[in-house]
């Protein structure tokens, strides 16, 4: 058993009562690689943000488990390297489908995790969910529920269909199961793909595909039921389209890729939306930077030439999420 605060990790509940309070967001960057996480503790420093670098179950068998346990107490000694004396870092489990996966998470020093029974019956949903906060709780881990689905595809999470989070259930679902914060579904989506053409209108302009708004209604009924509740935006990456653009002219292939406007994503910020999830935006921002180099300079080949411009680009765009999305910023 590994305790995450012997890692110098925190868990949730601090940071999220604050950000409800002031009226921002915090970042839960998804990271699988050592790059990732040197650009999202870099952007975390030098903005003074709290942070929530998450992983999936894919991401966890990808980078084994036992080095990411390493790789999070390097992320905190590494903040403090760059001159921060109190980073607020949270290990986050973002999808755990099962209770052993949520317990072994736990066991090996997460200070959060979150169980998805969203695809399940109410019921069965509300007893996973139960039976992982009554073991976190034990070790002071943080837990992340779910209601509705959300459509799109993110590793092993997919569904064709978003089915928005029902507000006459929020209340009996986070009195019986005890989490700690709940991921609604109000309209974002997982990947690149947030929408199909169909369901967004184009700019008569730019030829670029609007997606629809986001249910802002949903979320209003849902803060009057759990008023001061954290509530979570899981698929709500912007898909930046200069990134897209730059992919798609080196060789890239990302027709019709779209994402959540920046300023619905301001908006919901200022809510008692607390934790607002952003992986495929980062994806995009490595996958760009390596394209164009790969491009620019063909005699190259070795990784550092090409996952440093990657790195920067991410720290780029992380920065520009909390300053300029979330409002996160100055808060440590």
């Amino acid at each position: 058993m590994v305790n995450y605060k012997e890692l110098g990790l925190v868990n949730t509940r601090d940071m999220f009562a604050k950000a409800v309070k002031g009226g921002y967001a915090i970042p839960a960057f998804n990271f699988n690689t050592m790059e990732q996480m040197q650009a999202i503790v870099q952007a975390a420093v030098e903005t003074k943000s709290p942070v929530i670098m998450q992983v999936s179950k894919g991401a966890r068998k990808y980078a084994n488990a036992t080095i990411l346990r390493y790789m999070a107490q390097g992320a905190v000694e590494y903040a403090k390297e760059l001159g921060c004396a109190n980073p607020q870092i949270v290990l986050h489990l973002d999808h755990g489908d099962s209770f052993e996966l949520c317990k072994d998470c736990i066991d090996m020093g997460f200070s959060s995790v979150m169980i998805d029974g969203s695809s399940l019956p109410y019921e069965e949903n509300i007893a996973l969910t139960k039976k992982v906060v009554e073991y976190a709780h034990k070790y002071d881990v943080t837990v992340e529920a779910e209601l509705g689905v959300l459509a799109g595809v993110e590793d092993e999470v997919a569904s064709e269909v978003s089915h928005y989070t029902k507000p006459e259930e929020v209340v009996d679902f986070a009195t019986r199961t005890g989490c700690d914060s709940l991921a609604i579904s109000i309209g974002t989506s997982h990947g690149a793909y947030k929408f199909k053409p169909e369901q967004c209108t184009r700019d008569p302009k730019t030829g670029k595909l609007v997606p629809p708004p986001l249910a802002f209604d949903v979320l209003e009924a849902i803060e009057k039921q759990l008023p001061g509740f954290p509530i979570v935006l899981h698929g709500s990456s912007s898909v930046p389209q200069d990134e897209v653009d730059t992919i798609n002219k080196y060789g890239g292939k990302l027709p019709d890729a779209v994402g959540i406007p920046e300023e619905q994503l301001r908006k919901a910020a200022k809510s008692a939306v607390c934790k607002i999830n952003i992986d495929s935006d980062s994806r995009l921002a490595m996958t760009a930077a390596i394209r164009q180099h790969f491009a620019e300079n063909p005699s190259h080949f070795d990784p550092r030439q090409y996952l440093a411009p990657a790195r920067e680009n991410m720290k780029k765009m992380y920065i520009h999420k909390i300053l300029n999305v979330l409002g996160s910023n100055d808060k440590l």
